[in-house]
C-alpha cells in the first residue's frame, strides 16, 4: 500500500518532520517533530509543531503513532507536545536505552533518569511489526550513526532518519557515543536489500555542493545506483575507511548538547528546580 506523506522541513536545523496517512481510515503517524529552540535566549516554542498540529486538524486526521527514528542530536524533539495535542502512543527503537546509558554519565543526570526508556510509550524490536489504520508497517534496527537507530517502513515507503542522506550528500557521522561505521554499512544493506522502488524519505538535507534546492525523497535504486559514499560496489572496508576519515574533520552539532539531554527524555524538557526555573546542562570538555 502506498501510504500519503507530508514532509515539513525546518530550515533552521535542516529537519524534515512527516506525517504519514492511510487515506483509507484516516489514520497517521508523526515522524521526527521538531521543537523550536533559540539556543542564545535558551527559548523554546511550538511554531513548527502547531503547522503540524494544524495540518492534522485540518484533514481530520487520526494520530495513532508519534515515532522518533533515534535520538536526535540536532534538534529538540516536540513528540510529548504533538501527543497531547492529537493522542496517539511515542515510539522509538528499544536500543534507546543504550543511548540514554551512555549519555546520562556525561550530564551527570542518572538519579532522575532511568535508562530503561520508560519515558516512552513503546520501544520497538527489530522487525517488529505495527500498523497505522490499515498501512502495514514494520520498524526495522538500523544502528551505526547511533544504537537506537530505527527505519520505520511504511506501505512502500521507507523513513531512514539519519541513516542515508540524498545520494549526493552520503551517509551519516558515526562519531557520537556507541556510533560505529561497520553497523552503519551493514545497516544500509538492510535498506538497499527492500524492493528497488521503495520511497526513501530523509530526516535532514544540507544542499550538496552544486545543487540550490532542499531535497529529502529518493528510492531505493536511486541510492544503490549513485549514493556518494554507499552505492553498490562499495565494500564494507571502504566504507569504514571513508566514514572514519570524514568523520574525523567534522565539528559537533551546533545543538547536541540541548537536544541529546531532551531527547534521551523522548523530548520532555528537565524537572523544574526548587526555584521552579529548569534548566539544561553544558558540561565543559566533555567533546
Amino acid at each position: 500500500m502506498r501510504p500519503d506523506v507530508h514532509a515539513f522541513f525546518d530550515e533552521d536545523t535542516f529537519t524534515v518532520s512527516y506525517v504519514v496517512a492511510d487515506a483509507q481510515s484516516r489514520a497517521c503517524a508523526v515522524i521526527d517533530s521538531v521543537l523550536d529552540f533559540d539556543q542564545a535566549a535558551g527559548r523554546t516554542s511550538r511554531k513548527s509543531a502547531d503547522a503540524i498540529i494544524r495540518f492534522i486538524a485540518e484533514r481530520d486526521l487520526r494520530v495513532d503513532w508519534v515515532l522518533e527514528t533515534h535520538v536526535h542530536a540536532d534538534h529538540l524533539s516536540a513528540a510529548p507536545y504533538i501527543r497531547q495535542q492529537t493522542g496517539g502512543r511515542l515510539g522509538i527503537g528499544s536500543a534507546v536505552t543504550e543511548v540514554q546509558d551512555a549519555f546520562v554519565r556525561v550530564f551527570n543526570i542518572a538519579g532522575d533518569l532511568p535508562c530503561d526508556g520508560r519515558q516512552f510509550d513503546h520501544l520497538f524490536a527489530d522487525g517488529e511489526p505495527f500498523r497505522i489504520g490499515s498501512l502495514d508497517a514494520t520498524a526495522l534496527h538500523t544502528p551505526g550513526h547511533t544504537p537506537a537507530c530505527s527505519t520505520y517502513v511504511i506501505g512502500d515507503a521507507a523513513f531512514v532518519g539519519d541513516t542515508l542522506f540524498m545520494p549526493d550528500y552520503g551517509t551519516a557521522r558515526c562519531d557520537f557515543p556507541g556510533g560505529d561505521p561497520r553497523q552503519l554499512y551493514r545497516s544500509i544493506q538492510r535498506i538497499f536489500a527492500l524492493p528497488p522502488e521503495t520511497r526513501l524519505f530523509m530526516c535532514h538535507d544540507y544542499k550538496a555542493p552544486g545543487r540550490d534546492d532542499y531535497r529529502w525523497e529518493t528510492s531505493v535504486a536511486e541510492e544503490r545506483a549513485s549514493n556518494v559514499h554507499i552505492h553498490d560496489g562499495v565494500n564494507e572496508e571502504e566504507f569504514i575507511a571513508l566514514r572514519q576519515s570524514r568523520d574525523a574533520k567534522l565539528s559537533m552539532p551546533r545543538l547536541i548538547l540541548p537536544s541529546v539531554q531532551v531527547n534521551i527524555r523522548a523530548g520532555h524538557l528537565p524537572p523544574a528546580e526548587a526555584n521552579g526555573q529548569r534548566y539544561l546542562k553544558i558540561p565543559l570538555d566533555a567533546f
